[in-house]
Parts: C-alpha cells; sequence; structure tokens
C-alpha cells in the first residue's frame, strides 16, 4: 500500500493520494519523512512591455538634457523642478535616477576617506603577567558633572589588579606613569607581556605608545565600539561599583581614593571569584592556588568518607584551577573550552 502511495504522490501528491487510497496522511508521513517534491518545469513567459515606460528616443533625450553644461553638476530634483518651472516635463525624478543608475552615473562624488579593516584581538594568557587589561572608569565627585577618574590595570589570567590610581582628570602622562610603575612593580621581562585596552584618547596616545615601546610590552587594542573586546576590565569595573559601601557620589579626591584602596585590597585578597574556582586573584597570581586545593580536596575526601550517603553520584571534588584565558578565543578553542 505504502508503495502504491509513494509512486501516486510523485504524480498527484502525498494528500490527495492517501484521500484516493483511503489511508492516513499522518500515519503515512510518520513512516516515509516528507521528500523534496520532483522538479516540475515552470512556465515562462517573455516579459510584457510596460505602457508607460519611456520610448529609447525619450530616454536618450532626458540623459542629453542631463548631460547638458547646464544640468551636468544639477541633482535630478532640481533639473526637475526647473524644467518644470519653464513649462516643460521629460519624466519623474525617479526615471531621471534610474537612468543615470543604469549608466553608472550615480555615485559619491566626493572623495571619501577609507580605513582598513579592524581587526579582531585574539589574546591568549597561560599564566599570570601574560596579559593585562586596563581601563580607567569615571567615579562621580560631590557636585553635578564633577568627576574622579579611576586608573585601573588588571591581570586577566588572576583577576588581580596589578596598579591603580584614583585622580581628578584623565591624562596620558598619568596612564604612563602608572604602566611604568606597575611594570617595574611586578618585574615584568621585555616582550613577555601584552597591553590590552580600548581606544580612550589616554590608551591611544603616543606617551603611553612610545613607554610601551620602551618596555618591550606588546600593545593591543579594542576594535571600535565593540566593548566586548575588554571584558575583563569592565567586569572588575561592575564588582567595584556594585559593592553595597559603594557610595552614591564621592565627597572629595581623598574619599574616593580611600575607598579605592579599601576595595582593591579587599578584591585581590578576600573576593573569591567564581572563574578562578573560589579562590582569590592573589592566590592564583602568586601561585598558592594549587596548595589551597589539593587542602580542599583532602577536606572533601574526609567528608565524604565520614558520610558517604549524603553524596549520591560521586566523591565531591574542589573546583578546577583556571585555564587558559582568552580575549576572543577562536572558534576551536572557543569550543575546547
Amino acid at each position: 500500500m505504502e508503495a502504491t502511495i509513494t509512486a501516486l504522490a510523485d504524480v498527484v501528491g502525498t494528500s490527495p493520494a492517501c484521500r484516493a487510497l483511503g489511508y492516513a496522511p499522518a500515519t503515512y508521513y510518520r513512516h516515509h519523512p516528507r521528500r523534496p517534491r520532483p522538479a516540475r518545469p515552470r512556465a515562462t513567459r517573455a516579459p510584457r512591455p510596460q505602457p508607460r515606460a519611456l520610448s529609447p528616443d525619450d530616454q536618450q533625450q532626458v540623459l542629453d538634457t542631463l548631460h547638458t553644461a547646464r544640468f551636468v553638476d544639477a541633482a535630478p530634483t532640481t533639473v526637475w523642478a526647473t524644467l518644470l518651472d519653464e513649462g516643460r516635463y521629460l519624466c519623474s525624478p525617479a526615471t531621471m535616477y534610474r537612468l543615470l543608475r543604469r549608466q553608472g552615473e550615480v555615485h559619491e562624488r566626493r572623495r571619501q576617506a577609507t580605513h582598513p579593516a579592524t581587526v579582531k584581538p585574539e589574546l591568549c594568557a597561560p599564566a599570570p603577567n601574560r596579559v593585562w587589561s586596563w581601563d580607567i572608569t569615571k567615579l562621580l565627585g560631590p557636585q553635578a558633572w564633577t568627576y574622579y577618574y579611576g586608573y585601573v590595570i588588571l591581570d586577566i589570567y588572576s583577576r588581580y589588579v596589578v596598579g591603580w590610581l584614583v585622580a581628578a582628570r584623565e591624562s596620558a602622562s598619568l596612564a604612563e606613569q602608572l604602566i611604568a610603575d606597575s611594570c617595574a612593580a611586578h618585574g615584568i621581562p621585555r616582550h613577555t607581556l601584552t597591553l590590552h585596552a580600548d581606544r580612550g584618547s589616554s590608551m591611544t596616545s603616543k606617551p603611553v605608545a612610545h613607554l610601551l615601546a620602551d618596555l618591550g610590552v606588546t600593545q593591543s587594542h579594542s576594535r571600535p565600539h565593540v566593548s566586548n573586546d575588554n571584558p575583563y576590565s569592565e567586569a572588575q569595573f561592575k564588582t567595584l561599583k556594585y559593592r553595597p559601601a559603594f557610595p552614591r557620589r564621592f565627597a572629595s579626591l581623598w574619599h574616593a581614593q580611600a575607598f579605592c584602596g579599601d576595595f582593591f585590597s579587599w578584591y585581590n585578597q578576600q573576593h573569591r571569584h567564581v572563574a578562578l574556582g573560589y579562590h582569590t586573584p592573589a592566590s592564583i597570581h602568586f601561585g598558592t592556588a594549587p596548595a589551597q586545593r589539593a587542602r580542599r580536596a583532602r577536606t572533601l575526601t574526609a567528608a565524604y568518607q565520614r558520610v558517604p550517603e549524603r553524596f549520591v553520584r560521586r566523591p565531591p571534588t574542589p573546583p578546577r584551577l583556571p585555564a587558559p584565558v582568552w580575549i576572543n578565543p577562536p572558534l576551536g578553542e572557543e569550543a575546547a573550552q
């Protein structure tokens, strides 16, 4: 029966074939998934001439008028209005545009600046002090339209804040000094560190670029208008501003500096970061996390041996230590993670 329906369906369609043979279409479709319909030749017909279209002679007259010295630099709408004031009508402005477009004469006449395509940054940090990310955030001052500026440099592998300052202005010289002090404090060898930032004026300034070249630090920038290219600094600023004690406004520059000093000390030494297996940034940055994870494993093993019935699926294990961290991982690495 089903073979007969299949053969008949190629001629009249599946549903008519099922109805003709008294067979439920749902049953047929359940056993025979829908197949592509056989190709049927489609009848083609020659395009009919548009009775309202301009004749070839009329089209040429319009083009000749547009090409005259009087109208060669005028827009079709201007030509249409000028001729209409003179008591002449050739065609609509849309038709003029269509005829000019067919001749390849509708394009931008001014020279346009062209920029090379921006490259997506793909940075990997397999260990601390390989990739740093830095950014500047605004902190509300005591009055409206007054701000303080927080400069923060973050190691993306350990999330450890390697350098920070709060100033009353945004300045390339301040950023230069902060970067130099941070590299000196952590003993960064030449050609081992990449410093990533967005495209703010301080980040792309020549003093900062010259300093990084002197220090042997590779410079990296986000793509324009792509905030996801600097995710670690943005996430760290969110942690800062979502703290319960974060004030709505800072009373003074000293107030902002004191608050940030307490915050970054807490963040580096006490904050249990979920992406770090609930270790602190300082523990990951300075290499004490493996020993701490081993102690956690021993504690969990002892708990399992004491009351194994509380663990149904498997013995408990502590969270893993962080794997190499990426900014915009390639497709293969992203799938592996």
